[in-house]
């Protein structure tokens, strides 16, 4: 059955978006944001003190947190409250598959079912309820959570049953699109050496074979306007390119380029802390403001 009452912890960039849909389809929500759940939550939710609190009176915990090791934290207050209504966890952050594996490690003893559902989309898929969700968990918890995920994400993939099978496909699917973003901002860089404007490269490679999410999307609406606004932070490119190497190292793929590009990028963070991640284009070619 869909669960009649949701939490939600983590309501930044890409959870407060989240839960607005979730209230704005109308579900009741009890919220939890360490940085501060008043004003960050949607009207009509309720707050509650803390992680732990927030089991108390749902069904359903959804979290939208920033690292594993938040994650974990949180897995641990949940499974250890009392009282506790809460039988279900959903993961919507990036934490990597080994984090979600001890996650569900961590929660099933108490009885709490661990679901791995990473999406992808940015601050403009969260609001715009267009995400693409990557589910790792019971089929039976999927079906029950149609309506939740319908309200949220534009997209449901199925990975798995096994907790981090949905973080593997994220971590592959970001490793992709930072490849893109950092790639393609050396290749207009190149391109700009030789006197060619920006918009006839864009147009020629976006009618031709390098066509990419960073050429489609992220320079023409991003990088030309000067805006660097897509709301994901180069930090969090970052640490997502630290947990794909590292996983790849684990499983024994191979990570030629993968550490390549997260050298990029962890440079990148170095260079610009706090910086929205569509701000690799200055840092890999130069350029001080905008587009020259």
């Amino acid at each position: 059955m869909t669960p009649a009452v949701l939490g939600f912890v983590g309501l930044g960039n890409m959870g407060g978006p989240m839960a607005a849909n979730l209230a704005a389809a109308g579900f009741a929500l009890v919220c939890f944001d360490a940085a501060g759940t008043t004003e960050r939550m949607p009207p009509g939710a309720s707050a509650a003190e803390d992680p732990a609190a927030v089991t108390a009176g749902v069904d359903t915990v959804m979290l939208s947190l920033p690292d594993g090791r938040v994650c974990l934290d949180v897995a641990r207050a949940i499974a250890a409250a009392t009282p506790r209504r809460a039988t279900t966890v959903i993961d919507l952050s990036t934490v990597g598959p080994a984090a979600a594996a001890e996650a569900a490690s961590v929660l099933a003893p108490a009885g709490v079912t661990y679901v791995d559902g990473p999406v992808s989309g940015g601050v403009a898929g969260a609001r715009n309820a267009t995400v693409s969700l990557m589910y790792a968990g019971p089929v039976e918890t999927l079906e029950a959570h149609r309506e939740v995920f319908g309200a949220i994400a534009g997209n449901v993939f199925n990975a798995g049953t096994t907790p981090g099978q949905g973080q593997a496909l994220k971590l592959l699917n970001n490793y992709l699109s930072a490849t893109a973003l950092a790639a393609s901002s050396e290749a207009l860089a190149f391109g700009r050496a030789h006197g060619l404007d920006m918009k006839v490269m864009l147009d020629a490679v976006n009618a031709s074979s390098g066509r990419n999410t960073a050429t489609a999307d992220k320079f023409p609406n991003r990088v030309m306007t000067g805006t660097y606004d897509a709301g994901f932070h180069t930090a969090l490119m970052a640490k997502d390119m630290r947990l794909y190497v590292d996983m790849a190292r684990q499983v024994g793929t191979s990570d030629t380029v993968g550490r390549v590009v997260s050298a990029v990028w962890q440079e990148a963070d170095a260079a610009m802390p706090g910086s929205d991640f569509t701000r690799i284009w200055p840092f890999v070619s130069g350029a001080d403001r905008g587009v020259r």
